[in-house]
């Protein structure tokens, strides 16, 4: 192309360029608000917490490890049948999340990696591993098992098997908290494989829209199954994928339980003001493959370790625990008194009877029967 046909071309685009309308107001006000929540944290990232509640998440962090730990054992021994989907390593996120929450009034749901949720939020870690055990004292009568754990109670709506799923659920529990106007807001799970399912764009969609009281979390370990992140997601950054629908989002430390309350809090203000859904994603990470069948072939022996050694969400809560001048006699009092409630509750499951056989055509309907 000559040099003058290419200046034509060059003026005719900056021309276009100049006649394009300028931004509107209310999409710089988009701006400010999509980032307001960013801000807030940027500004204080990590809850102050008292000793005595950093030594209580600590506590339930362990009791999360060392439940999973048993439940892969009992997996081994073949006393827990079907997929078994660990928690170790993520426990930061349930804790920090969970203690954010009113459990008189807010609802959670997730996906088929439950077991430390529901601990998390207090659920007797006997009946827990009942279910895991196909006992008739479990949770869910010993006919959920590990993936479909539910407890009306305590405001605990599963556990399910369906990837992304509970994200559709969850907004409509959501809306169901604001028709009813009880003040309460939802927690809705879901990872970065099942960020990708178009029911969750769907569910963004309708929560903004209606200005529903919803924490869409993202916690983001890696992996989905068994793909990298950076092979399965164009857009590796989860929580910008609610700017489309206008949904603030916040990235978060999510091996850090300090980090994670704080931004919980700022979340659950956000959305209990009537503002709306929430996205937040909490990178964290998980040292046991996908289930308990998946020997994780596709990560290197020496990535994990680095982040056991370097990011455990436990050890940084007691290295923390320490600088604070707890005593570690405390907190191995704390380890000990755990290994022991596990222990218990593994025995608990391992004699409790099985459902009966008439309970097969049980809780099938709503309806009386």
């Amino acid at each position: 192309m000559a040099r003058s046909a290419r200046t034509s071309e060059i003026s005719k685009a900056k021309a276009a360029a100049s006649a394009r309308p300028a931004p509107r107001a209310e999409e710089g006000q988009d701006a400010i608000q999509l980032r307001s929540l960013q801000l807030a944290h940027e500004a204080e990232s990590r809850y102050r917490a008292s000793d005595e509640e950093l030594l209580h998440f600590y506590e339930q962090m362990v009791l999360i490890r060392r439940f999973e730990e048993k439940a892969g054992q009992l997996y081994g021994l073949g006393l827990i049948g079907g997929f078994c989907h660990l928690y170790i390593g993520q426990e930061a996120v349930a804790v920090g999340v969970q203690s954010a929450l009113d459990p008189a009034r807010d609802s959670v749901i997730t996906g088929y990696r439950d077991h430390g949720h529901m601990l998390a939020y207090g659920i007797d870690p006997k009946v827990i591993m009942a279910e895991l055990t196909g006992r008739a004292a479990g949770i869910s009568r010993g006919k959920g098992g590990s993936m479909h754990m539910f407890s009306v109670e305590h405001k605990f709506y599963g556990g399910h098997g369906i990837v992304g799923a509970q994200v559709s659920l969850g907004t409509g529990l959501a809306f169901a908290h604001k028709y009813r106007g009880d003040g309460g807001a939802c927690v809705a799970y879901f990872g970065d494989g099942a960020a990708n399912q178009g029911q969750v764009y769907e569910s963004f969609n309708m929560a903004s829209l209606w200005q529903l009281p919803i924490v869409y979390v993202v916690e983001n370990n890696g992996y989905a199954m068994g793909t990298a992140v950076r092979r399965g997601s164009a857009e590796t950054h989860f929580y910008r994928r609610g700017t489309a629908f206008r949904i603030p989002g916040l990235p978060v430390n999510g091996m850090d339980v300090l980090e994670v309350r704080r931004a919980t809090d700022i979340a659950i203000a956000y959305v209990r003001a009537g503002n709306g859904p929430v996205l937040l994603e909490f990178n964290t990470y998980r040292y046991r493959g996908h289930s308990m069948s998946d020997p994780a072939k596709y990560r290197t022996r020496e990535e994990v370790q680095e982040m056991r050694e370097k990011h455990d969400p436990i050890d940084h809560a007691r290295d923390e625990l320490l600088k604070r001048g707890v005593a570690e006699d405390a907190i191995k009092a704390i380890d000990k008194k755990l290994r022991s409630v596990v222990t218990e509750a593994a025995d608990f499951a391992e004699n409790s009877p099985e459902p009966d056989l008439c309970e097969l055509g049980t809780d099938v309907l709503v309806e009386s029967y």
